[in-house]
């Protein structure tokens, strides 16, 4: 146990400064293009083109299905290393192959991400696209050597080396505003301007990567170009990665009736822009805790699935879900007590935040059980099926789409507002997660034959109960500076200062209710907590 409490630590560690310092480029970024300038849209656009495809990459396919695999592997002869080398090759030739594709057919896809750009605009993101393209290909081996460290226990470089890219980031974009000045009022962009602001993105993502392969010594392992591809397992990857795809392909369709729904708000009220920042605010505590802490106990638990120690792996499940969710129920009930404030940061003025925290809120409903989907989908890729997490993710994506369609008709019917639209959408999303994590474990626990299901449950509860005082008190200290009139969404600056306050009050009373009534899983959350403090132990 110490030996994931270290590794989530560090992984913990790594996050928030990758997400702080990812705070910071984007508010480089701004101050260098514009927040709503034609030329920031463009770059937004043709610097998305790879992320996507990063997405699909490192959440479809290698993070559920290379790990457990290269874990297998270590069993083999030479310790994995020819499947190892025969995987980097194919991967690679993969990679450059949808890169240069993709760079080829630039044009088509800005076109397709903003098609209702003037023929200037689309040139501008084109133009920008030729230089972040490439990318895909260092995003992919970036994911590739990063799942290969964190199966063989290596987890530190693939956490940290994003920070890096981010303080690249953000010093090409203050030597653009030092070159050429805030280009948000830019009408004409020179080639010069493109390359530098383009070419730096792409630079650090280039160093990111690079970045990892100085720490590839620490796997044990010699990878050399391998292309005989045969005898060594690659089909299974291939028919894993299949349905792994198919599930990322689904989740990007349902996104993309969301964003089509999403579009119909009206300006003035909270529209796509505000569930892009009130997701990102969502993702901040799952980031933090969920995948520090899952990802070392999805290394374990692949190891002991391919050991076929059942009892262990249905123990690894409980211990895994209730280290996480004594933190996410904590960092639910902060946040959501916190949601007027925190929304501030990104928003306007306070009736935008106001607004902006009835999306965020509904966000948060589905914060728990997905901790609890992390496990558990996690535990079906470590017996190798990946079919059946296809199978309970589209009926999430369906009941996503249906969801939205459903606000849609009530909004054109008049009986949503357009201010409560996007606040649907969200709402919708998390309850078709809520129905996805409840079939998702009752598949589990019939495979498995129980997964101490009441005894997660019963954590859960007992967390829950000790959020809902911490919360009354968190929501007193919210309205003794103001409540929505106060300090705390006056500012950007004063709404973090704001959330933080009421976070930290919020997560004090949460532990001090749990250690009156000792439960158990404060000491190994203390254990945890402790390694963050200088000379922990």
């Amino acid at each position: 146990m110490s030996g994931i409490g270290r590794a989530s630590v560090m992984i913990g560690a790594g996050t928030i400064v990758s997400r702080l310092t990812g705070f910071l480029r984007s508010v480089v970024l701004v101050a260098a293009v514009g927040a709503v300038s034609a030329g920031g849209n463009a770059f937004a656009v043709a610097n998305q083109l790879p992320n996507n495809i990063y997405a699909i990459i490192s959440t479809g396919l290698l993070s559920a299905v290379v790990v457990p695999q290269i874990v297998k592997a270590a069993a083999h002869d030479d310790g994995g290393r020819a499947f190892v080398s025969k995987l980097f090759t194919l991967g690679t030739v993969v990679l450059l192959g949808a890169t240069l594709l993709a760079t080829i057919a630039a044009p088509w896809l800005v076109a397709l991400y903003a098609p209702k750009y003037g023929p200037e605009q689309q040139a501008l993101a084109t133009a920008f696209a030729y230089w972040c393209l490439p990318q895909i290909l260092f995003y992919g081996l970036f994911a590739l050597v990063g799942e290969s460290l964190n199966a063989r226990r290596v987890y530190g470089p693939y956490t940290w080396a994003p920070i890096v890219n981010n303080v690249v980031s953000i010093a090409g974009f203050l030597i653009f505003i030092w070159l050429f000045g805030p280009a948000g009022a830019t009408t004409v962009w020179t080639p010069g301007m493109i390359a530098v602001l383009a070419g730096t993105a792409t630079l650090g993502i280039v160093v990111q990567t690079g970045i990892l392969f100085v720490f590839w010594r620490r796997t044990g392992l010699r990878v050399r170009p391998d292309f005989r591809w045969r005898g060594v397992g690659l089909g299974q990857i291939g028919r894993l990665a299949g349905w792994t795809f198919l599930m990322v392909v689904a989740g990007q369709l349902a996104g993309l009736v969301q964003s089509q729904v999403m579009s119909n708000v009206p300006k003035g009220d909270p529209g796509i822009f505000v569930a892009q920042n009130a997701w990102l605010l969502f993702m901040l505590p799952y980031s933090i805790i969920v995948l520090s802490i899952g990802t070392p106990y999805f290394t374990q638990l692949s190891e002991h699935a391919r050991a076929g120690r059942d009892e262990e792996v249905r123990a690894d499940i409980g211990r895994s879900i209730r280290t996480l969710g004594f933190f996410v129920v904590a960092a639910t009930a902060a946040l959501a007590v916190a949601a007027i404030p925190a929304s501030r940061i990104f928003t306007g003025d306070p009736a935008e935040a106001v607004g902006a925290a009835q999306v965020l809120l509904c966000y948060l409903v589905s914060l728990i059980p997905l901790a609890v989907l992390f496990v558990v989908q996690r535990t079906f890729y470590a017996y190798d099926d990946t079919r059946t997490p296809f199978l309970f993710t589209v009926l999430q994506c369906a009941l996503v789409v249906g969801s939205a369609w459903g606000a849609l008709w009530a909004f054109t019917a008049g009986v949503l507002p357009s201010a409560q639209l996007v606040a649907a959408v969200a709402l919708g999303q998390s309850v078709a997660s809520v129905v996805q994590v409840i079939v998702a474990t009752w598949l589990l626990h019939r495979r498995l034959g129980g997964i101490q299901i009441a005894s997660w449950l019963s954590a859960l509860a007992r967390f829950a109960l000790a959020a809902i005082p911490a919360g009354i008190v968190g929501w007193l200290v919210f309205q003794l500076m103001g409540g929505v009139d106060g300090w705390t969404v006056s500012g950007q600056i004063l709404g973090a200062v704001g959330a933080a306050i009421i976070g930290i009050v919020v997560i004090a009373v949460y532990v001090g209710i749990l250690a009156i009534f000792r439960a158990p899983e404060l000491t190994v959350a203390t254990g945890l907590v402790r390694r963050f403090l200088p000379r922990g132990r």
